[in-house]
């Protein structure tokens, strides 16, 4: 029957698409601050008190990117569950083993080799923290292992773009002198920046192609 012939239907997609998309976006935008002030401190500015912070910092994003999977596809009361911050401490751990592999191989090989490894992390991740909620693997998709994967390579996609704009490509955007009334502005675009916006751009396809799934059933 046609979607004009059910009334309600159309609303019921529409609003279901926005939910999805929002808590993509939002999902997304945790994600690569959390990575991206984490990824800087390391890159950037690495110390034993940095670090700390970095990993503080890339936990708490995990958690709260947990939660937002959590709240949307279910009726989620606690988040603060043994299982749900494993899913996170999960999550943090992959991050930190894709950059160490990185930084111990180096080069295009050790980006390669760092990006394999961090989507077969992400995709034990996605598997345990859709168990964490309690959703059996073949209620939303008739294609557990891929609807898995396709996010994990998502990410792992933005994540290697992440690192090549930081080690391969050493260039930065510069705009002319912006003269205001007491002081001057320039404007300075670096690598790294055009990286952390195709890891979020990624992130954002990542997650709304996963929650969309569960949404739409």
């Amino acid at each position: 029957m046609s979607v004009i012939r059910q009334p309600g239907m159309l609303g019921r997609t529409t609003r279901r698409r926005l939910v999805g998309v929002t808590a993509a976006l939002t999902a997304a935008a945790i994600e690569t601050l959390a990575v991206g002030l984490w990824f800087w401190l390391m890159v950037d500015a690495r110390t034993t008190s940095t670090a700390l912070v970095g990993l503080g910092i890339l936990f708490c994003g995990a958690v709260l990117r947990t939660g937002v999977f959590g709240v949307t596809i279910s009726d989620v009361s606690d988040l603060i569950q043994p299982r749900r911050l494993g899913a996170a401490l999960a999550l943090t751990g992959g991050w930190i083993v894709w950059l160490f592999l990185a930084e111990v191989i180096g080069g295009i090989r050790g980006i390669v080799i760092a990006t394999l490894v961090l989507v077969g992390l992400l995709t034990g991740q996605l598997a345990l923290e859709r168990r964490a909620f309690h959703l059996r693997p073949g209620l939303f998709t008739a294609h557990p292992v891929l609807s898995l994967l396709v996010p994990a390579a998502l990410l792992g996609l933005g994540a290697s773009a992440l690192l090549a704009a930081t080690w391969l490509v050493d260039w930065a955007i510069v705009s002319p002198p912006l003269s205001l009334e007491i002081t001057t502005v320039v404007i300075r675009i670096e690598a790294i920046q055009i990286g952390l916006l195709l890891f979020g751009c990624c992130a954002f396809l990542a997650h709304q192609r996963r929650l969309q799934r569960f949404l739409d059933r």
